[in-house]
């Protein structure tokens, strides 16, 4: 099978590497040559070690890096049986670049974005043959994340979703099938970790080493919300936060942190440039968490309840089925238990109580429960 990566940053050098894995051939273009060579060579470093660890044999690391062909020219995708972009999460950069891939491919070909937060529907609408595209999102980094959203848009044909979800089971892939809503299942249920976490630093409830040492002791979270905008990008986190806030015609469940824009202005992203909520220079010391018991309950309850509301209200308004909700979550930003299943174990009427009483001290819509967890 022939497969067209469009970008050959971070994710798209990723994608290569999952498909080049499992045997397709694989065009990498991108219009900055230098960036694909770079990428290339990370590539190659990285297929190096796992041969040392012996987790693949020199052969097959020789065969995944001959099977990435670096492209020059769109043109060169002209007999791709599937083209995956992976560039910035622009909708208008986006939309010309499928214009000119649908000029390219042939009529057969499969048209995907690797977006994970803008409108499948939006991005297919200037498109001549909209019903062979689809949303195959990824998560970061690719090789290593197990989960793969399939997100089919308004246009998309009614087969397409079940033969990607074929394909990725065996580019060893664990899919779910999801809504085209913003954000989709992970991007959405996801924003209040970081929303709600920004909003107890923002009113010095708690200091970032808190909330996140609360998060990992009681919730049993690998990453804290700050440790993980850190991992992932201050500047990229803030950026799907915005898209799905805007998406969601301005919900207040979804408003952007003010921190969150100071950070990024001030270009403090996270492990990136050296400096985002920690410290990563070299001989750095970052504060210890201040313990306090009653606080750490008070943060995860916060936290964790508005989590679960959002997953409740996914299953309620059938953006995947239970199953896929809770996989979602597990496996594409490692949560220790799916939030369907946690609400049960803390007990429902608890989140709700919890929600209740935030929202009485704030007044916002930002607590509002959904119709269903009142239900349950």
């Amino acid at each position: 099978m022939k497969i067209g990566i469009i970008g050959s940053g971070t994710m798209g050098i990723g994608i290569a590497q999952v498909a080049a894995t499992s045997g397709c051939e694989v065009f990498l273009y991108d219009t900055n040559s230098a960036q694909t060579e770079k990428s290339l060579l990370s590539l190659k470093k990285t297929l190096y070690k796992l041969v040392e660890k012996q987790k693949i044999s020199p052969e097959q690391g020789e065969e995944i890096f001959s099977n990435i062909r670096p492209c020059n020219q769109l043109q060169d995708f002209a007999t791709c049986d599937l083209v995956i972009e992976a560039i910035i999460e622009n909708k208008e950069i986006k939309s010309k670049v499928f214009q000119n891939v649908e000029e390219t491919v042939s009529e057969n070909c499969v048209i995907a974005s690797n977006t994970s937060s803008i409108s499948i529907t939006s991005l297919s609408s200037e498109l001549k043959n909209p019903e062979r595209f689809i949303g195959i999102h990824f998560f970061n980094p690719a090789p290593l994340m197990p989960l793969v959203e399939i997100i089919p848009g308004l246009l998309t044909n009614k087969n397409l979703p079940h033969q990607i979800y074929a394909l990725m089971v065996s580019w060893g892939k664990i899919s779910v099938i999801a809504k085209d809503v913003p954000g989709f299942i992970v991007n959405r249920i996801a924003r209040p970790f970081y929303g709600e976490a920004l909003r107890i630093a923002e009113e010095q409830i708690a200091t970032a080493e808190q909330i996140d040492d609360a998060m990992r002791t009681l919730g049993n979270f690998k990453m804290g919300p700050f440790e993980l905008m850190d991992l992932i990008g201050i500047d990229v986190n803030f950026a799907v936060t915005k898209t799905v806030y805007q998406d969601y015609f301005y919900d207040p469940k979804y408003k952007p942190s003010l921190l969150q824009q100071r950070m990024s202005e001030a270009k403090l992203l996270g492990r990136k440039t050296g400096k985002g909520f920690y410290d990563y220079s070299e001989n750095a010391r970052n504060p210890a968490a201040e313990k306090n018991e009653e606080l750490y309950e008070q943060i995860f309850m916060r936290i964790i309840s508005m989590l679960i509301n959002e997953a409740v209200e996914a299953k309620r308004l059938k953006i995947a089925s239970d199953e896929d909700l809770e996989l979602a979550m597990q496996k594409g930003v490692n949560y220790p238990k799916g939030l369907l299943a946690w609400g049960r174990e803390i007990g429902y009427r608890k989140i709700s109580e919890t929600l209740q009483n935030l929202y009485e001290e704030y007044q916002e819509e930002r607590y509002r429960q959904s119709p269903l967890l009142r239900e349950i």
